[in-house]
């Protein structure tokens, strides 16, 4: 069975994933693939990384990670209109075949599957599972903030206790403990292999696994020319799907083409299987021609968003914050900047929400007057001029928002400045809060709603945009980490909700759509919080 989120502290538990049912030995014959048991993926981005946990891993790694390395425990998977997305309340055991859980959810004990082997064939090993979790939380690398999210700092939680069971403790009950294991940035590694690599300088072979692997996933890694191609070839030992069984393709080729109408036209001849970056603009036409299917689906757990520098003025001041978000032109932006491809974040008609729950839709809507009004009664009712910054590579939607942003605020008296910044330097602004108001871009792994309060609306991080400090709201977000009362956790975030309306820091906009241009015999693609493919979903039929 698996374990749905939502009973998560209901006594012990366990959880059991897939079959027993082992796969043939060896790998198959290079002569017996053919065009049908090979998934062509292309792509505009780079692999900068095999290791995901690489502190300079690029986005793309990270689902490249999920099918070549196992992690302890998966998410389960959910129908909703347009196709499958991820199912964060239902977990699954992966490399694991059973979790228990202790009563007071301080304890998981995790029993390795039974003739579980790493890609060299060399059988998966408890001390295997301990290094791999006291590497996530002793190395310098992406690993160590996640397992901090789930309240694991320190190797000492981590304790072998049976031939293939690891326990591990944390000191209160913590909402995201199961749920980490579940993220690219904890891998299982083969700890002997990646032994045999490391130094006195680099004790978790950090180097090394950047351009190696030592995992056990569905897929080995058969060849890999940076910056061009990865070729994977499907692990005939693997059984630690859902159902046991191997994924479809024998072989998957991901590569790199910089040209985004390339992409597009080798999916339309038949040459390519699957692309993710298509442009939003192109996306109707390709809809339109029907030689390519589109799977396309509100990224649920991302969503674009206009921050408010509430740590400077002229944005300190909350009726101005108000003021702006009375004047932008909400549905002119959704239908300009992503073509209406996506699910609105903006436009509710409530005054108490219909449901504790953040990112849902918000009562920002678009009136001149009201904004007016505000403008005045914070103290600029001759107006102001202010900036609104994007970054280059957020051009395609940005940019027109920026056009209506100008127009509409110089209704009211704001003068706008729009800035195109380079990445690079962006990110800076954004980080050391030099920037008025800009565009941003979130992505929550784990997006429940007090850690959306906790990473995106109070941190004292480059990740809350805005700066917004509010004392009561980060309170309110430590507590409903650890509240395992349902109706006491949705009262808090109901309170985070009221107090984030009052000072409105940032406007959130809208789930872009994420629009999969995939080969018309393709069956099975699903929406993962990382955003990318999981070749194990995938069939031709």
């Amino acid at each position: 069975m698996a374990i749905n989120r939502r009973e998560y502290l209901k006594g012990t538990a366990s959880v059991a994933a897939g079959g027993l049912l082992g796969g043939s030995l060896g790998s198959m014959p290079a002569q017996a693939q053919s065009r049908a048991d090979t998934l062509r993926h292309v792509m505009g981005a780079v692999f900068t990384s095999l290791d995901p946990t690489f502190a300079g891993a690029t986005r793309e790694s990270f689902p490249l990670s999920m099918n070549v390395y196992d992690r302890l425990a998966s998410f389960g998977k959910k129908d909703v209109p347009g196709g499958s997305v991820f199912d964060m309340d239902t977990i699954r055991g992966e490399l694991a075949e059973k979790i228990d859980r202790s009563a007071d959810g301080l304890t998981y004990t995790f029993h390795i599957r039974q003739g579980a082997t790493w890609h060299d064939g060399t059988p998966v090993e408890a001390e295997d599972i301990k290094w791999s979790l006291d590497r996530a939380v002793s190395a310098a690398s992406n690993s160590k903030a996640q397992m901090n999210n789930g309240s694991m700092t320190s190797p000492d939680q981590f304790k072998v206790v049976g031939e293939r069971q690891v326990e591990i403790k944390t000191e209160r009950p913590d909402r995201l403990t199961l749920a980490t294991f579940c993220v690219p940035y904890i891998p299982m590694f083969n700890s002997k292999l990646a032994k045999q690599h490391a130094t006195s300088d680099d004790p978790w072979a950090i180097n090394w696994l950047k351009e190696n692997t030592a995992g056990g996933g569905a897929y080995v890694v058969e060849s890999n020319r940076p910056g061009q191609q990865v070729v994977l070839r499907r692990n005939e030992k693997w059984k630690n799907g859902p159902d046991g069984a191997l994924p479809f393709f024998q072989r998957v080729i991901v590569q790199t083409i910089p040209d985004i109408s390339a992409r597009a036209s080798l999916l339309e001849r038949g040459d390519a299987d699957l692309t993710l970056d298509a442009a939003a603009s192109d996306i109707p036409g390709l809809e339109q021609r029907g030689r390519v299917q589109v799977v396309a689906v509100p990224q649920s757990n991302a969503w674009q968003s206009i921050a408010l520098n509430t740590l400077a003025a002229p944005f300190d001041d909350v009726k101005l914050r108000q003021a702006v978000a009375a004047a932008l032109p909400y549905e002119d932006m959704f239908n300009a900047a992503l073509f209406g491809r996506g699910q609105r974040l903006f436009g509710a008609d409530w005054t108490q929400p219909p449901r504790n729950v953040i990112p849902q839709p918000m009562p920002f809507r678009h009136n001149l007057d009201k904004a007016k009004k505000l403008l005045s009664e914070s103290g600029h009712a001759s107006g102001l001029k202010t900036s609104f910054s994007f970054p280059a590579s957020a051009s395609a939607t940005a940019e027109p928002m920026a056009a209506l942003i100008k127009e509409s605020l110089a209704k009211i008296g704001i003068e706008v400045a729009v800035q195109k910044l380079p990445d690079a330097q962006m990110a800076t602004a954004v980080s050391e809060r030099r920037l008025p108001m800009f565009f941003d871009f979130f992505t929550a792994w784990l997006p429940t709603s007090e850690y959306v309060t906790r990473i995106f609306l109070t941190a004292t991080t480059r990740w809350n945009p805005s700066g917004w400090n509010d004392a009561i709201a980060t309170k309110l977000g430590d507590d409903a980490r650890y509240e395992t009362d349902k109706a006491k956790y949705d009262a808090m975030i109901g309170q985070v909700i009221e107090r984030y309306l009052a000072a409105t820091p940032v406007v959130m906009l809208w789930h872009p759509n994420h629009d999969a241009v995939v080969a018309k015999n393709i069956k099975g693609y699903t929406y993962w919080f990382h955003r990318g493919a999981d070749y194990r979903d995938l069939k031709r039929v």
